[in-house]
């Protein structure tokens, strides 16, 4: 038993770390709530997070992803749900500085031990003028109908004129 507990400990002290040399490319965190109280072991809740998207400046996202607490939480190999909910806005002058892909990845994040990410990818409606953002889930295996889009119309930013998002999508 003192094994299990020892290695339960190890394996703990060894993902903080990982995610601690990690830290650096994760997203802002704004906020958390918690959703279900757990007795000794941490809580389940919502996590707010905010991302600025790293090829088009002015624009930023904020995602609200569930954090599963419990014992497999507290050990970092909890399977995270797929409910992620996204809002992405202009948020000063914007300067789009490379072409990009449609549905091109903007960031990632691992949401269980091994096998599920959560994406968001970019995208542009050129006939609009609007950047586009898709949050999903996917799996090794099976990916998730699970998802959350939110747009971001070009708008001028005191006297600048914004870019034509099309301008800078690759074909």
């Amino acid at each position: 038993m003192r094994f299990l507990v020892a290695a339960a400990l190890g394996a703990s002290l060894l993902l903080q770390g990982v995610g601690a040399a990690l830290a650096a490319d994760e997203p802002d965190l704004i906020f958390k709530k918690s959703t279900v109280w757990k007795f000794l072991t941490p809580d389940h809740k919502l996590a707010t997070y905010a991302i600025d998207d790293p090829i088009v400046d002015g624009v930023s996202c904020h995602f609200t992803v569930p954090e599963k607490g419990g014992v497999s939480g507290w050990l970092g190999v909890a399977e995270e749900v797929s409910d992620v909910s996204l809002a992405c806005r202009q948020v000063g002058p914007v300067t789009i500085k490379e072409n990009f892909e449609q549905g091109e990845e903007m960031f990632r994040q691992r949401r269980s031990f091994m096998f599920k990410k959560m994406r968001i990818v970019r995208g542009c409606d050129a006939k609009r003028n609007v950047l586009v953002y898709l949050v999903y889930s996917d799996k090794l295996i099976e990916g998730s109908p699970k998802n959350s889009t939110s747009t971001v119309p070009l708008m001028p930013w005191g006297d600048q004129q914004p870019p034509k998002c099309g301008d800078f999508v690759q074909d």
